[in-house]
């Protein structure tokens, strides 16, 4: 397949577009740095682009049969100040209106545009299975969510099929939120947040880019799609077996009123604090299986290996 790929030196995007070259597809990158994403995957074509205007690359859209766009300021990373909750929201909406305008613009269509969302769409939900037709939840990430949801919707008035996959926490070397999770581990003062709860939506990232290919590969996926694993832990239980991967203790709880201070109460409660019992239901019955669907093996695989 010819592919268009938008964030694809980042985290998710990078091991994602490592695994399209080795199945021999033709891959175009869509980056902020083209010499980056040049020297990172000689293999594929690349093109500087802002998110939001149009150059070049919006020819490539013509000739391709999909588009997937995983660009998005960081979520994680800075305090939530209203500057960077505004860029995390006007890097989503710049990106995602920018790859509509090209499919817009485009001779031939792409079959398939898979655009990144997030299980923040659900809010807090500590009771229940959460499916992807359960209701919008409250807070900053499930307003960011629909928003980005519904920009990536408006492919379908071309004829191109939209999914949305609904990430959960992404477990992963070297980057994402496994890495900032380790220190106190490796300090021995790991533990979990809060009351320790709390539902943690967990995917080993061979899983996120083994869902993605999937979803390219299987016309009947459409909509939004969680990608989380089927074992479903509590936070409390996630950090226990995080300890026990990394021979430490898992005694320390962090207070949340502390995470309040630290982060911000908004920050805190719905990064660490909230949690959803996300079950993968349309991936399940489409026939997707986990590579990774415990977390001991998964922890094992990133933390031992």
């Amino acid at each position: 397949m010819k592919l268009i790929v938008a964030g694809g030196t980042g985290f998710i995007g990078s091991r994602l577009v490592n695994q399209l070259l080795k199945a021999n597809h033709s891959v175009t990158l869509l980056s902020r740095s083209q010499e980056k994403a040049r020297a990172a995957f000689p293999g594929a074509h690349a093109f500087r682009w802002d998110a939001k205007n149009l150059s070049e690359w919006k020819e490539t859209v013509s000739a391709s049969d999909g588009v997937i766009n995983l660009a998005g300021a960081s979520i994680g990373d800075h305090r939530w100040t209203d500057e960077h909750k505004r860029a995390v929201m006007e890097s989503r909406e710049n990106s995602t209106n920018a790859i509509i305008r090209a499919i817009a613009d485009s001779r031939v269509k792409p079959k398939v545009l898979i655009n990144a969302s997030a299980v923040g769409y659900y809010g807090n939900a500590p009771e229940g299975d959460v499916t992807e037709d359960h209701p919008k939840g409250e807070g900053f990430l499930a307003m960011v969510v629909e928003r980005w949801e519904q920009v990536a919707r408006g492919a379908e008035q071309y004829g191109v099929r939209v999914v949305t996959p609904r990430f959960g926490i992404v477990l992963g070397r070297n980057g994402g939120a496994l890495e900032k999770m380790l220190l106190p581990f490796r300090m021995f003062v790991g533990g979990a947040f809060g009351s320790g709860r709390q539902w943690f939506p967990w995917v080993h990232i061979d899983d996120v880019v083994g869902a993605i290919i999937f979803a390219l590969e299987h016309p009947s996926l459409s909509g939004p799609v969680n990608v989380a694993a089927p074992e479903h832990v509590t936070t409390k239980q996630f950090c226990t077996a995080l300890g026990k991967a990394m021979h430490r203790p898992s005694w320390a709880p962090v207070p949340g009123l502390a995470l309040k201070v630290l982060l911000g109460g908004q920050m805190a409660e719905e990064l660490l604090l909230w949690g959803q019992r996300v079950v993968p239901k349309k991936l399940l019955e489409a026939g997707y299986r986990f590579k990774f669907a415990k977390l001991d093996e998964a922890l094992r695989d990133i933390v031992v290996r």
